[in-house]
């Protein structure tokens, strides 16, 4: 499912064009995708347009408290991963809301362990979702740069 998330973004999301879902399902059939990841992938972005704001207190906004993982997600998000999100956010490149955003869409994807590409091309999806279109590019050059954050 991952790789077809991928491929929709950069071949359609990334360049603005909006087919509908029956045109991109024939596509991603002649690709060579699987229909039941196709299907996926749909729910996975289904789900990712369905978050608002009002899903959350409108206070985490601007919370400054610490995240603390449940045991399920930190199977799922490794420590590398955990620590990005944290450069991501106290960076101000994410707040806390995008970041719970982020975390519901790893926790959705159908892998069993998330690695760090994946959970920025994640950070890119959401990023790109939400029109925030410098904080994308960073997040571009994250993942296709040669330059890797550090904590200080």
């Amino acid at each position: 499912m991952f790789d077809i998330l991928v491929y929709l973004f950069e071949n359609y999301f990334e360049a603005n064009l909006h087919p509908d879902q029956g045109t991109l399902e024939k596509e991603l059939s002649a690709a060579g995708f699987d229909s039941s990841e196709i299907n996926l992938a749909f729910d996975w972005l289904n789900d990712l347009d369905k978050l608002s704001h009002a899903t959350y207190p409108e206070s985490l906004v601007d919370s400054i408290s610490t995240r603390v993982y449940s045991d399920s997600e930190m199977k799922k998000i490794d420590t590398e991963s955990r620590g990005f999100l944290t450069f991501l956010e106290v960076s101000k490149i994410i707040n806390p809301i995008q970041r719970e955003w982020v975390i519901d869409r790893i926790l959705a994807l159908n892998d069993r362990d998330v690695s760090i590409e994946q959970v920025k091309w994640i950070v890119l999806i959401v990023l790109w979702s939400q029109g925030q279109a410098d904080d994308y590019l960073f997040m571009e050059d994250l993942l296709f740069g040669d330059n890797t954050p550090q904590m200080h």
